[in-house]
């Protein structure tokens, strides 16, 4: 039996895992999938990536859970990353589910192709409390484009915006490299959030984390809607010893 904390994306919260979650259930495993600070509908988006981390450390050190498999998302890599550099006593491994890996110094927003720095600038611009609203044509065709229409709208409308700011901020990261923590790699083979080629997820944030484990499965970069119970196999396949 293994422990899982599934960390989630920009525009998601912690509910949007419940059917992977139950599935791990059907496995025999124990799942948990918290809310980042600042995500969610109708809560405060005026948050810092230190924010966004502190949320998650408290989360696993308040209900005592060690021996951890901490699972991180697309922007939720970024947020397992500065995890594992606080309680790294508490975490068996990390995966990284076509996540952003981060680089010492730097912020998620510079790994960020230029047309989405573009886009997200000029939106939470405009938006009254500096936030980033995906628009549908992108989920559609670039984040979930492996499910019918019907999921995708019902899916989208489920989102909520994302604060600017985590994005923007840069992460020392520092004592990553140095952390005796396994490390795995679950890349989704369809999924274009990131375009394909010098801007695609792996092998360039894969290969970020030195020696790890890769698991690939079919799939855009929401398969935690489109294939729940596929993509709950692979973090099992991807979590083991």
């Amino acid at each position: 039996m293994t422990v899982f904390v599934l960390v989630h994306g920009s525009w998601h919260d912690g509910d949007h895992w419940g059917a992977v979650v139950e599935r791990l259930q059907e496995l025999g495993h124990t799942a948990y999938a918290p809310t980042v600070a600042g995500h969610g509908k109708d809560v405060p988006k005026d948050v810092s990536h230190d924010d966004c981390v502190a949320s998650i450390v408290d989360y696993v050190v308040e209900r005592e859970l060690a021996d951890v498999v901490l699972l991180g998302h697309s922007f939720g890599g970024t947020v397992i990353a500065r995890v594992a550099e606080e309680i790294p006593e508490r975490l068996r491994r990390l995966i990284f589910w076509n996540a952003f890996v981060p680089r010492p110094g730097k912020s998620m927003f510079e790994d960020l192709p230029p047309h989405y720095q573009e886009m997200f600038s000029t939106l939470a611009a405009a938006s009254a409390d500096n936030t980033v609203t995906l628009p549908f044509s992108i989920w559609r065709e670039a984040f979930i484009q492996d499910s019918d229409l019907e999921l995708a709208q019902r899916t989208y409308e489920s989102l909520s915006s994302e604060p600017l700011q985590p994005l923007m901020d840069r992460m020392d990261f520092s004592r990553f490299a140095g952390l005796e923590i396994a490390k795995s790699y679950l890349n989704g083979t369809e999924d274009t959030a990131l375009p394909p080629g010098e801007w695609g997820w792996h092998p360039r944030m894969s290969g970020r984390l030195g020696l790890h484990r890769l698991v690939q499965m079919p799939g855009s970069h929401e398969v935690m809607f489109s294939n729940p119970r596929g993509l709950a196999e692979k973090i099992v396949e991807a979590g083991r010893d």
